[in-house]
């Protein structure tokens, strides 16, 4: 099993044969040059250098973007605009920033912020194939669906190389390939120690997302409604499978604000939500069960 830390989280790799030193460099580098695209806690990545544009600019991303702002767009739709990768300004006004200083900004900053108007990704972006062109600073945050899609370009690059069976696990993002189907647990959000369910898993990616995740400060944390810049607060856990961990990854968070039945209309899926109540639905294409 090849395990590293990146992008600020635990990954595991599991082959039936280990990985060679120079695959494992490669994968490494990988991710390394998606980090410096796309991070924005990163202070030289091209999000960054988004964010720090005062009259804005032509950003010219590398072709993986394509397939990563496609969804993007997706998802955008399909929630109506509840998911949106401008969110990173209201992530940051709350104290998820550059710095991880999980301080609020004062009143004053807020303020601000809103008289400038909150900037949306069909309004505040002009998108040319892989150039983004913008008007003023914008902070862009990948966070819905980035690793997911991250988990997707190392699948690839083992598929590329001979591996037909292997469980890639981004801190929760999976994705499997193979003939032997695995189980994996859903992990409740509030006790780590717990499962509330299993799925089976077979070719497949499963993405979680919870809101207790990041959480810091009074009922802060990190699944917003870019609508509003509001935490959310009726549902607490998703799951998603998918057959790709973008599209798993997107519809996680997708499912904090969207009916599930109208996101089946763009997206082929199942899943698990969990509520604040305590509640959990279960979709009826879901292959696993919850627990009593």
């Amino acid at each position: 099993m090849f395990t590293f830390d990146a992008i600020g989280t635990q990954w595991e790799i599991e082959t039936p044969e280990p990985l060679g030193r120079q695959l494992q460099q490669q994968i490494l580098k990988r991710i390394e040059a998606f980090d410096t695209t796309y991070s924005r806690f990163c202070p030289d990545s091209l999000v960054s250098q988004v964010a720090a544009a005062s009259d804005g600019g032509c950003f010219d991303f590398p072709d993986d973007s394509v397939a990563l702002f496609d969804l993007y767009e997706r998802l955008y739709t399909a929630t109506a605009g509840a998911v949106d990768p401008l969110v990173g300004r209201d992530l940051e006004l709350l104290g998820y920033d550059q710095t991880y200083s999980l301080t609020p900004a004062f009143d004053l900053v807020r303020a601000e912020a809103h008289n400038r108007g909150k900037a949306t990704w069909s309004k505040d972006i002009i998108r040319d194939g892989t150039s983004l062109i913008t008007r003023r600073p914008l902070v862009i945050d990948v966070g819905a669906a980035g690793k997911g899609y991250l988990v997707d370009i190392i699948s690839e690059i083992l598929g590329e190389v001979g591996f037909t069976q292997f469980v890639i696990d981004g801190s929760g993002d999976i994705r499997h390939s193979g003939e032997s189907s695995i189980q994996v647990g859903l992990e409740h959000p509030f006790a780590p120690q717990m499962v509330i369910g299993v799925t089976n898993l077979k070719d497949r990616a499963l993405c979680a997302s919870a809101v207790s995740r990041r959480t810091w400060g009074d009922n802060l944390h990190h699944v917003l409604d870019a609508r509003t810049g509001v935490p959310v607060r009726d549902v607490v856990a998703t799951w998603v499978v998918a057959d790709e961990a973008a599209i798993a990854d997107g519809l996680a968070t997708a499912l904090f604000f969207t009916r599930a039945e109208h996101l089946a209309e763009v997206f082929r899926f199942s899943y698990v939500r969990m509520f604040a109540d305590g509640r959990a639905e279960i979709s009826q294409n879901f292959d696993g069960e919850i627990f009593s």
